[in-house]
């Protein structure tokens, strides 16, 4: 509501109540005190359909907190169920992804699908905190984009652990210390991280989930001021990610390693002379300014990370399949390994080499098929392949990441 009163003695008044707007116009003659006593009538009732509103909210705020106990209860009595049977799988990614995909599709808004997950997100990880304390291993320190991966994926219920290294992350999870572990495996602009590829030659460990995320790289400094940066420091990955930027803005500044990007973050922090490619976590821990935002070279730069354990997930209703394997070397031998695959219509999403550590230029081959180890012509294809090869190993079946996920980070 608003009103004023011109020179010529004339009052206006513009009023928006209920939707309706209202256009007065009056000489001030008119005006007396039965208009006033009408103004103030409209502001009270305006005040009173805010109280009555918000109640409203407390109201539907009590049936959730109801509810929510209410799906406590029946987790409960599913942690006691699964006791009982002596089944210790409480983490279940095709459940997880059974709920998001069931919610958003029924979700007919205004809520938006995005946040949706992320509260289920925290619901679940609440849950299965309830059923079993879960401990995960992560790729660290704390604000790196692994451990943003790790919080997407597991919900702040769960304990995360940072590990200094991926042989660290996977000999926690070998030794019972962790239930799960999340490392990184490849980068949509540097390709894959051959660490984690080669901890599963030797591990018994099973891949059991998947995130991609989408990763944004600032440049940031303690002062803010691009003039100050005399050297530049982060991850070998986030760097190589933002070279040609790099080259073009900052060709004379040097470039330094570290472990990390969160590392990075806690040297610009120290020093102004240091600048720090990082993500906005890091950015918020550490207290500093993005001198520039999202310079990374590929702007769909995406990552994507691993969750391991020990035990293979139920199938969901879109999986993906990874193997390993060293074929025999005689002509033609490339065509046979993927011909099982070929004339069974399964689609093949990626192909890695890596050189065999034991022998000079013979190779393992990382596979990631679509579909489940449990499907027919999934187990059919693998059997027939494994006659061409010196070993063949399945790393896991596992859902495919949701394509929604989306985070602006990177380890």
């Amino acid at each position: 509501m608003n009103y004023s009163v011109k020179p010529d003695c004339k009052f206006q008044l513009k009023v928006v109540f209920c939707g309706w707007k209202i256009d007065f116009s009056w000489r001030l003659r008119y005006l007396a005190k039965p208009f006033h006593s009408f103004l103030r009538k409209m502001s009270y009732m305006a005040n009173i359909d805010l109280k009555k509103l918000r109640g409203e909210i407390d109201q539907i705020d009590n049936k959730i907190l109801d509810l929510l106990n209410q799906r406590a209860e029946v987790v409960v009595a599913v942690g006691k169920e699964k006791a009982e049977k002596s089944d210790s799988t409480f983490y279940v990614p095709s459940r997880e992804k059974a709920i998001y995909e069931r919610l958003t599709g029924k979700n007919n808004g205004p809520f938006p699908n995005e946040a949706v997950c992320k509260v289920f997100r925290e619901i679940i990880s609440a849950s299965l905190n309830m059923e079993q304390p879960m401990r995960v291993a992560f790729l660290g320190p704390q604000s790196t984009f692994t451990h943003q991966a790790a919080m997407l994926q597991f919900g702040l219920s769960a304990q995360l652990v940072p590990l200094k290294s991926i042989p660290a992350v996977f000999e926690e999870v070998e030794r019972g210390r962790a239930q799960y572990g999340v490392v990184p495996v490849e980068n949509s602009t540097e390709g894959v991280v051959n660490h984690t590829l080669d901890m599963f030659l030797d591990s018994s460990l099973q891949m059991i989930a998947e995130i991609t995320l989408e990763i944004a790289h600032n440049l940031l400094s303690k002062s803010g001021d691009i003039a100050s940066i005399k050297k530049i420091v982060s991850h070998p990955q986030p760097l190589a990610q933002c070279r040609h930027w790099l080259e073009t803005n900052m060709a004379d500044t040097p470039l330094l390693d570290v472990a990390s990007t969160a590392a990075a973050a806690q040297l610009a922090a120290e020093d102004e002379s240091v600048g720090a490619i990082a993500g906005e976590a890091a950015a918020i821990q550490y207290d500093l300014q993005v001198v520039k935002a999202k310079i990374e070279d590929n702007p769909h730069n995406v990552t994507r990370f691993l969750v391991i354990g020990k035990k293979t997930p139920e199938k969901s209703n879109a999986d993906k399949t990874s193997i390993m394997f060293s074929v025999k070397d005689e002509p033609g031998i490339l065509y046979r390994m993927l011909e099982p695959f070929s004339k069974r219509d399964i689609n093949l999403a990626k192909i890695e080499s890596r050189p065999m550590k034991q022998k000079a230029w013979e190779y393992i081959f990382f596979l990631d098929l679509i579909g489940h180890v449990d499907d027919i012509k999934i187990t059919a294809a693998i059997d027939e392949l494994r006659g061409y090869c010196h070993f063949l190993k399945i790393l896991g079946s596992y859902p495919i990441a949701r394509r929604d996920e989306s985070l602006q980070e990177q380890n």
